[in-house]
């Protein structure tokens, strides 16, 4: 038999229809199933989490058949309740389908704790930049003796000398003794200003 025989043969061209009725009618199957299990069309408004503990916001998810996912604890913000969401993705308002991770990120329970670097020796411009870096806050400076003027001698927090590898809270006060620069002069070295006649 030759190929252009069996090509306008009766059974060759039975089992093509079959084949193209099959396909279709899968394909159109298909179709409907992907439409039926991804709830295509269907949305749903995520809810503001913000400021919410997890509790609450898994609660309000649950009721909307959303689910939630916790990223990671984010360090303090003093504006949020401890322990509630801060941040959030997708963000409130927008929409989604049913079954969505919605991402939260939760504020810590408080400051954190950083370790004190060594402080003593260097200039108070250095030591103040340093504790900046570390989310940590000026307070008060007062001076002693010391050849070198604005230089660190000490370092205290509430009354207490504090050393390198203490481990101070984050956001709190530092006080700084400075040397005042006047170590070893005479009064006569110290009285600067001219003499006037």
């Amino acid at each position: 038999m030759k190929l252009v025989q069996f090509f306008k043969s009766k059974s060759f061209l039975i089992s093509l229809a079959a084949a193209i009725i099959i396909s279709i009618v899968g394909v159109l199957g298909l179709l409907k199933w992907l439409k039926v299990t991804t709830n295509h069309g269907q949305r749903i408004e995520v809810p503001n989490l913000l400021k919410l503990d997890t509790y609450q916001a898994e609660q309000t998810l649950d009721q909307k058949e959303l689910r939630m996912i916790v990223l990671d604890t984010l360090d303090y913000n003093k504006n949020f309740p401890p322990l509630t969401v801060l941040e959030q993705d997708p963000m409130p308002g927008s929409s989604v389908k049913e079954n969505r991770k919605i991402y939260v990120k939760i504020n810590a329970a408080g400051y954190g704790k950083v370790i004190l670097p060594e402080l003593e020796q260097l200039t108070y411009r250095q030591a103040s930049a340093t504790i900046a870096s570390m989310g940590l806050k000026e307070g008060t400076k007062s001076y002693a003796t010391f050849i070198g003027k604005d230089v660190v001698l000490e370092v205290h927090q509430n009354g207490k000398k504090l050393k390198k590898g203490d481990l101070v809270v984050k956001n709190s006060k530092i006080d700084f003794v400075l040397g005042d620069g006047k170590a070893g002069l005479s009064a006569e070295q110290l009285d600067v200003a001219p003499d006037i006649d």
